[in-house]
C-alpha cells in the first residue's frame, strides 16, 4: 500500500470520527432542548391548573364576602392578565420570561389577598368547598416551584451543554442558543404585606 492512500485513509477515518461525533453532539443538543420545552410545559401546565382553580375560589369566597367586590375584581383581572401570556420556549428571551412571571407574581399577590380576606370570615374558612380548594391552590403552588425548578435545571444543563468546548463548535454552528430562566422577583426576600 502507498504511503499517500494510507495518509488518505487515516484523514477519511478522522474525518469519519469527526463527523460521527458532530451528529452525536447534535442529538444531545436536540434531546436536552426538547427537555427544556418539556418542562416548560409543565410550568405552564400548573400555571393553567391555577389559574382555572381561581374562578371557582373567587365564586365560593364571593358567597361570603360579596362587599370585597375589589379584591375579588382583582384576582379575576390578575387571572385574565396571567393567561393571556403565552411564550414560545424554543424562542423565549430574558425579558418574555420577566414579563410572564411579573404576570404570574401579580396573580399570586392577588390570591394572597383574597386569601386574608377569607381570614375574616369564619363562615367561609369552615366551607368544605373553600377549604378544598384553598388545599388545592397550595399544592398547586408547590407543583408550580417544582416545574419552575425542573424547568431551570433543564435550562442549566442545556446552557453548559452548548457553551463546553468542542460542543460549542456544534452548537454554534448548528444555530442552539442559551435558554432563560426563571429568577426570583425583585423583593421577593421580603414578605408581601397584606392591605386592607
Amino acid at each position: 500500500m502507498k504511503k499517500s492512500t494510507l495518509i488518505w485513509i487515516i484523514v477519511i477515518a478522522v474525518l469519519g470520527m469527526i463527523v460521527v461525533w458532530g451528529i452525536g453532539r447534535y442529538n444531545a443538543f436536540v434531546t436536552m432542548q426538547e427537555n427544556v420545552e418539556n418542562a416548560w410545559g409543565q410550568v405552564e401546565n400548573q400555571y393553567q391548573r391555577r389559574a382555572d382553580l381561581v374562578p371557582n375560589l373567587v365564586a365560593t369566597v364571593k358567597g361570603y364576602a360579596a362587599h370585597e367586590q375589589a379584591t375579588l375584581v382583582g384576582v379575576m383581572e390578575a387571572r385574565a392578565k396571567a393567561t393571556q401570556m403565552n411564550i414560545d420556549p424554543t424562542n423565549a428571551t430574558a425579558d418574555q420570561l420577566a414579563q410572564y412571571q411579573a404576570a404570574q407574581g401579580e396573580l399570586s399577590q392577588a390570591l394572597g389577598r383574597l386569601m386574608a380576606v377569607a381570614e375574616n370570615y369564619p363562615d367561609l374558612k369552615a366551607s368544605e368547598n373553600f377549604r378544598q380548594l384553598a388545599d388545592q391552590l397550595e399544592g398547586t403552588e408547590n407543583r408550580i416551584a417544582y416545574a419552575r425548578n425542573l424547568f431551570n435545571d433543564c435550562a442549566k444543563e442545556f446552557n453548559a451543554a452548548i457553551r463546553r468546548f468542542p460542543g460549542n463548535i456544534v452548537a454554534g454552528i448548528c444555530g442552539f442558543e442559551r435558554k432563560p430562566y426563571f429568577e426570583a422577583e425583585a423583593g421577593a426576600e421580603k414578605a408581601p404585606t397584606v392591605e386592607f
